[in-house]
């Protein structure tokens, strides 16, 4: 009886490990999309990008300095 519950403990163990490695793999893969992800929002939102997104597409310019209103807290 107590050779099955060594088996036994031991097949779960495995069983056990087996899902903890394949549980790691899934978070290093959601690391590496997290990192992506990151880069990519660092990316997109550099002034440089948004003022040639502004002014390419939504054909934008800046204003004359002399129409700038400049309101006070």
């Amino acid at each position: 009886m107590t050779a099955l519950a060594v088996i036994y403990s031991k097949y779960n163990s495995r069983l056990i490990f087996i899902d903890i490695q394949k549980q790691e793999r899934e978070l290093d893969q959601c690391e590496v999309a997290w990192g992506q992800t990151q880069l990519e929002l660092t990316t997109f939102a550099e002034q440089n990008r948004v003022e040639k997104v502004a002014r390419a597409k939504l054909k934008l310019v800046l204003p004359l300095h002399e129409k700038i209103i400049y309101i006070k807290p």
